[in-house]
């Protein structure tokens, strides 16, 4: 037994016993508990800093998803105005090709 003498304010000696036992056992589920609180905390961080990083990540991929449809659409715009232009310019081409005909010929 080991025994602690507290005087308090009072002047009044109180005299408390502790079993060495119950005082190492005491610590021991402190240090544990500590512990297991230090292990969650480190976890549940590690967790959050994984899952911010899944969303930033998964962000990205849409956002360079999004553009690459946009540039995607962008192209397939422009081939189809640049395919209209030209069959429209061919069909002037071949109405004022068909005109002179027509013409030439009547003329004769």
């Amino acid at each position: 037994m080991v025994v602690i003498k507290i005087a308090p304010a009072v002047k009044a000696a109180v005299v408390v016993e502790v079993d060495v036992a119950t005082a190492s056992v005491v610590v021991i589920v402190v240090v544990v508990v500590v512990v297991v609180v230090v292990v969650v905390v480190v976890v549940v961080a590690v967790i959050v800093v994984v899952v911010v990083v899944v969303v930033v990540v998964v962000v990205i991929v849409v956002v360079v998803e999004v553009v690459i449809e946009v540039v995607v659409v962008v192209i397939i715009v422009v081939v189809v105005v640049v395919v209209v232009v030209v069959v429209v310019l061919v069909v002037k081409v071949v109405v004022v090709v068909l005109v002179v005909v027509v013409v030439v010929v009547v003329k004769f």
